[in-house]
């Protein structure tokens, strides 16, 4: 069973308390993605994206087929964005899938201390970013990096690229600093052309190109 929400830190104003609270929120064998979300809320989109994108980096997609289902839910979070929804959705089915807690538990291990980094050289900057119309076109851009996860996660770390762009977002979401979502979108246009890449050499070996 999760801890007890009397044993977190409430409302956590650090990226820091953020993963401490993930750690101490869960327990057992295994975490579903509705436990991690309950630990960071589902009332705001920034905590919400820069889980996935955390998640997109960690151990936890060694899974077979982990990449997709999180980039999966990514897209429908960050479309719901460009719609101007007000929280966050996830289908049910998603809610319901799992990974090893000890996975996660390493992964919050090497997060630590990007995390205290994080929180000293993060502010609110650039805020504008964070805000409509600037935050749907940020929205899409993260909705663009979770689509690319889909062919380059049949490439060994592949995926990299756009789940550091997804976990960027988050960060300047959650910051409001609109420093890490520019970061973001270059690291998407990396994504892009990686992509290109990999469809010209696919190509090639069928012949096509």
């Amino acid at each position: 069973m999760p801890t007890e929400p009397s044993k977190l830190k409430t409302q956590p104003q650090t990226f820091e308390m953020l993963l401490e609270n993930i750690k101490v929120g869960t327990d057992g064998e295994v975490v579903s993605v509705q436990q991690l979300l309950d630990v960071v809320g589902r009332r705001a989109y920034g905590p919400v994206i820069l889980l996935l994108g955390f998640i997109a980096l960690s151990p936890l997609t060694i899974v077979p087929g982990g990449n997709w289902l999180v980039a999966t839910v990514i897209w429908i979070i960050a479309i719901q964005i460009v719609f101007g929804r007000p929280y966050p959705w996830v289908p049910k089915k998603a809610l319901e899938a799992s990974f090893p807690r000890k996975y996660l538990l390493s992964a919050l291990e090497v997060g630590m201390p990007w995390a205290l980094k994080a929180d000293k050289i993060t502010k609110p900057r650039f805020e504008f970013l964070t805000e409509p119309p600037f935050i749907n076109i940020v929205a899409i851009c993260c909705v663009l990096a979770a689509w690319i996860t889909y062919p380059l996660g049949l490439i060994p770390l592949g995926p990299v690229m756009p789940s550091l762009a997804v976990l960027l977002i988050g960060v300047g979401l959650a910051a409001r600093d609109g420093i890490f979502l520019f970061v973001a979108g270059l690291a998407i246009v990396g994504s892009l052309l990686l992509s290109i890449k990999l469809a010209d050499r696919m190509l090639g070996l069928l012949g096509l190109g």
